[in-house]
């Protein structure tokens, strides 16, 4: 059996993955049409402009239902393997909440362009990375406090590793975004997809593109590591008939039917 066929591991991988060809493939094709700068443009300049708009919302809405079905899974084991704890059962549904934000946000990110809908735009990005980067703090939490039992202590210090890579990505994005915004550079500077290094603020622009890269590299980084422990959890659904047909509301005789999702039984 392969690593990818063992419980639900693909489902991590196939987001990173589908999740990383959305951006190099949008990120081609804005090149190649001369919509962009190969030099390391903002993310949602590489799907802005059509055709590479189209792909991007369409792979990264797909990006999304993957990210949900990851999270769930990674709600639904830490709650089984912590059935009784009280302090872990709500971090674990807060983690819950605010990873369905953050794909919320992607979706939000990759159907609203910034030249289009500027504050949806924004308010999207921001619950991609705000609330993803909660996500995974929450979950560096988690994995802190059930070590040594149910977590080794290798899993949390690279999780720690990947909360600190992406603080850091986006204390430095924050902060020459705001500096590059503040006006002191020009103005309508959201709509410009094309810079010069001649340019006032070329440098500043440049360190800001490289942070949003960064961070998104943190966060795939962070899927990554749920591999092993998705290898170890599969799900099922259950269905249950109340009726011998859609019309009958009588008890049925019939035994419920548990079919395998994706994978074998929990």
């Amino acid at each position: 059996m392969w690593w990818f066929q063992q419980g639900l591991s693909f489902l991590p991988s196939a987001l990173v993955i589908w999740t990383s060809a959305a951006f190099i493939f949008s990120y081609i094709t804005a090149v190649t049409l001369h919509h962009v700068d190969p030099a390391l443009p903002y993310i949602s300049d590489t799907g802005t402009v059509a055709p590479e708009k189209c792909l991007f919302g369409v792979m990264l809405n797909i990006a999304a239902v993957l990210g949900i079905a990851t999270i769930y899974v990674r709600y639904k084991q830490v709650h089984a393997l912590n059935p009784e704890e009280n302090h872990i059962i709500k971090l674990n549904k807060a983690g819950l909440v605010l990873g369905i934000l953050s794909c919320l946000g992607l979706s939000i990110v990759a159907n609203f362009q910034k030249t289009t809908l500027f504050v949806a735009h924004v308010s999207g990005a921001v619950l991609t990375f705000g609330m993803g980067s909660l996500y995974m703090f929450v979950q560096t939490i988690l994995s802190y406090q059930m070590q040594p039992k149910i977590h080794g202590k290798q899993v949390f210090w690279i999780r720690l590793l990947f909360v600190i890579w992406c603080g850091v990505s986006a204390f430095s994005m924050l902060t020459c975004s705001s500096i590059l915004y503040s006006g002191n550079f020009g103005t309508d500077l959201v709509l410009k997809l094309h810079w010069n290094p001649e340019d006032k603020g070329y440098v500043i622009h440049m360190i800001t593109t490289a942070a949003e890269w960064s961070m998104s590299f943190s966060f795939f980084g962070f899927f990554l590591t749920y591999i092993r422990d998705f290898q170890k959890i599969s799900l099922r659904v259950e269905a249950n008939l109340h009726g011998l047909t859609l019309y009958d509301t009588a008890p049925c005789p019939i035994n419920n039917e548990r079919t395998r999702l994706l994978s074998r039984d929990f």
